[in-house]
């Protein structure tokens, strides 16, 4: 994964925010919906939740649904996906409930132990500093405060690993290609899944980062986990 790549994830995102929900659905087969359902669901209710990289607005809506916070911030670096969650937001008649902001993760812009609950949605691979991202989610949660993350992980199944390999070098980047019409965008996505951590070492980054009572559970053949922590 070139450095350069994630320097600039912002304007990466932007390339592609027009088409990146839907590709999202049809490349999961719609099966990215109902994890973000069964994430949103092993959250406690609360009154304030922050979502980090929160892109489109998904997860930010899905909470909201569920009645799990009453007050969610959003924040993301890129103005294009904002824009698009916004509107998504505005037709679910939510803008009294979700609040969208652009900004880092690295500098979140909130006073220590504000947020409830703290999630983020297939975003932390994109940290350019991950230790640092991390340690900035725990900064802003209060004390017994709850994280969610979900992210892309590998399968342990050899033959699910072998065509979770030929998809997402070869058919991800194709489809994605022909859509969004930006070949580096998706190559970027492609390699970032590959050369993440998970699992216990992804585990051990939280807890390093300050959190406790860290858990996680492979879904769906492995090619996603959950990851749920106290501060």
């Amino acid at each position: 994964m070139e450095i350069d790549d994630k320097t600039n994830i912002g304007s990466l995102f932007n390339r592609i925010a027009g088409t990146y929900d839907r590709l999202n659905h049809l490349l999961s087969l719609n099966t990215d919906r109902r994890w973000r359902r069964r994430a949103v669901r092993k959250l406690t209710p609360c009154k304030k939740a922050l979502d980090v990289a929160v892109g489109t607005a998904d997860l930010a809506i899905e909470i909201a649904r569920q009645n799990k916070s009453e007050h969610i911030t959003g924040i993301d670096l890129s103005e294009e996906m904002l824009r698009i969650g916004k509107d998504k937001i505005r037709k679910a008649q939510l803008e009294s409930r979700i609040k969208l902001e652009q900004g880092s993760v690295l500098e979140l812009p909130y006073s220590d132990e504000q947020f409830d609950a703290v999630t983020c949605a297939y975003g932390v691979r994109n940290f350019s500093d991950l230790e640092k991202g991390l340690q900035e989610m725990c900064r802003v949660l209060r004390q017994d405060g709850q994280l969610a993350i979900l992210e892309f992980s590998y399968p342990d199944n050899s033959v699910i690993r072998f065509f979770y390999d030929f998809y997402f070098s070869k058919i991800l980047p194709a489809i994605g290609r022909r859509v969004s019409k930006d070949a580096t965008a998706y190559n970027y996505l492609n390699h970032s899944v590959k050369e993440f951590i998970w699992g216990e070492e992804m585990a051990q980054r939280l807890r390093a980062a300050g959190f406790r009572n860290v858990t996680f559970k492979p879904m769906t053949f492995g090619i996603t986990t959950l990851y749920l922590a106290q501060k």
